[in-house]
């Protein structure tokens, strides 16, 4: 589903990506870790299409990034540190105007099924603009599931939640990976990124550093591992 070949990222004189390697089955889940400023999310916003590698390749579903981003762009689920999300316009506005970007068919029955998947079908005609963190997180998904994607890309999708929320994101990330989906997730959360993931990845100083299945590893022998990782 997704290749990366010796790809480096550069922005003037800093190096953000420095060889990075990588591939992912289709239905797998890659759970990265690592500090702040490793190149977690610019290794992200190359997987969207959002910026180009400076050398290197990468692939999705066996299309060029560079070359066939029109044809990546559909097959992706894209949750940043932004929720992009309308704050004037309430629930089911928010996902009319993706619904309708994405051309998705019997748009208004999707809308309430996708709501009541995310637990905001109360809160459907409630502005966004009131909603708490949470809820905004949760309809944030809802946005990114939407279009039924192919492949899920998330951001530190647990940063600025409570317990009782991270847990919902949890369980709905859950639910679309027994779907067979395939999903990458940047996170500083060793414990829930263990649980979710098949494959775990440390990256630091742009690069990635070690990669193994998950199973069998416990959270806190892998907590040792990245700190030996990254100090």
């Amino acid at each position: 589903m997704v290749h990366v070949d010796a790809v480096t990222k550069r922005f003037g004189n800093v190096l953000a990506l420095r060889g990075v390697s990588l591939q992912l089955k289709r239905g797998r889940c890659l759970g990265i870790f690592g500090p702040n400023g490793a190149g977690k999310t610019t290794l992200l916003k190359i997987l969207a299409t959002l910026t180009r590698p400076s050398t290197g390749t990468v692939s999705i579903a066996g299309y060029d990034t560079i070359r066939q981003g029109d044809k990546i762009r559909p097959l992706l689920g894209v949750l940043s540190h932004q929720t992009f999300l309308y704050g004037h316009l309430t629930a089911i506005e928010n996902l009319q105007f993706y619904g309708r970007m994405f051309g998705v068919k019997k748009l208004p029955e999707r809308i309430a099924e996708i709501l009541c998947t995310v637990s905001l079908e109360s809160h459907a005609r409630q502005l966004v603009r009131t909603y708490s963190r949470g809820m905004r997180q949760r309809l944030a998904i809802a946005r990114v599931l939407l279009h039924s994607p192919a492949l899920l890309l998330l951001d530190e999708p647990y940063t600025g939640l409570d317990q009782q929320a991270a847990a919902c994101v949890q369980e709905l990330l859950r639910q679309f990976h027994a779907a067979d989906r395939t999903i990458i997730l940047s996170t500083h959360d060793i414990q829930r990124g263990l649980e979710l993931c098949d494959d775990v990845a440390i990256q630091c100083h742009g690069k990635i550093v070690y990669c193994s299945p998950a199973l069998g590893i416990d959270s806190r022998s892998f907590e040792q591992l990245y700190v030996d990782y990254v100090r």
